[in-house]
């Protein structure tokens, strides 16, 4: 099992993790998707869309095995 640590403090994963949900993420992801999770990879931009955050996440990490992940709803 790999062991991820951050590399970010809590307020520099929201910081960077809510910049780019409102400039990048939104626009593709708001209509129809009520309620689902979404979880974005805070160093490349990169996305899941999920029901759960465990989906999301972990199919973030089969995309990108390093991600920093940060979520939501």
């Amino acid at each position: 099992m790999t062991v991820r640590q951050p590399r970010y403090s809590k307020e520099e994963f929201a910081r960077r993790g809510n910049e780019i949900y409102e400039s990048q993420v939104r626009s593709q992801v708001e209509e129809g998707n009520q309620g689902r999770i979404v979880a974005i990879d805070i160093e490349t931009g990169a996305f899941e869309l999920a029901d759960d955050t465990i989906t999301a996440t972990d199919h973030l990490y089969e995309r990108v095995p390093d991600a920093q992940p940060w979520v939501i709803r």
